[in-house]
């Protein structure tokens, strides 16, 4: 019986710590689910005006409506993976009626279509807030020469086109350029793994009650 003391105690313990662990991500996929909820309540409000010193914390995603001009040059983010397929999405300063210029990703324009000639008509729609994340340690540098970047880095955006780092994702306008596609934000890009990875857990769990068993059975017969 003594030899049976330490492979009962690693196996139970074992099993509690990993359903401890997939319990913890279903409380963390029910807070993740809140968030999300939240997101989707603000892209699908009534767009209000866009606040005269928004902040990440209190309006990422918030629906907003605009008027304005596009104003200067035209930055170009490499992007895959969307509806409209490869292209660049198209960021522009926009000079706001209120006199405020900020940055507006109007959205897709084919690869080919990059150095074609750009509409500058007055532009008047709906859009949400966003402070992106596509930039981390391991983003190229933009290849400013042939200006291509390769994520949405507001503050270095808002330096070169001289705007204050705030961007409006174009959800509809009127007088929008015929090159572009736009891309409306949505939660779809919001990380939620949390239900992968209690299912993780809890399959570690049946497997290492089952090592357990399997340990228990041998030492056992060896026993016998």
């Amino acid at each position: 019986m003594a030899r049976l003391i330490f492979p009962i105690i690693l196996g139970l313990g074992g099993i509690v710590v990993l359903l401890f662990l997939g319990f913890w991500q279903l409380d963390r996929l029910g807070w993740k689910e809140g968030i999300l909820a939240d997101i989707n309540a603000r892209m699908t409000a009534a767009p209000v005006a866009i606040p005269a010193d928004p902040n990440e914390a209190d309006d990422e995603y918030l629906a907003v409506n605009f008027a304005g001009v596009p104003v200067g040059d035209e930055l170009h983010v490499l992007t895959s993976g969307t509806a409209q397929g490869t292209g660049y999405r198209a960021i522009t300063a926009l000079q706001l009626d209120d006199g405020r210029r900020i940055l507006l990703d109007q959205g897709l324009i084919a690869l080919e279509a990059k150095d074609a000639q750009r509409s500058f008509a007055a532009l008047e729609g709906t859009g949400n807030l966003v402070w992106p994340d596509d930039v981390n340690s391991s983003t190229p540098a933009p290849d400013l020469d042939k200006n291509i970047w390769f994520g949405r880095d507001v503050e270095a955006m808002a330096a070169i086109l001289e705007t204050l780092p705030i961007m409006v994702i174009l959800n509809n306008a009127t007088g929008l350029d015929a090159r572009v596609a736009p891309l409306p934000v949505d939660s779809a890009g919001v990380k939620n793994d949390h239900l992968n990875y209690a299912i993780t857990w809890f399959l570690l769990a049946i497997v290492w009650a089952i090592m357990t068993l399997f340990l228990i059975t041998r030492i056992l017969r060896n026993k016998d």
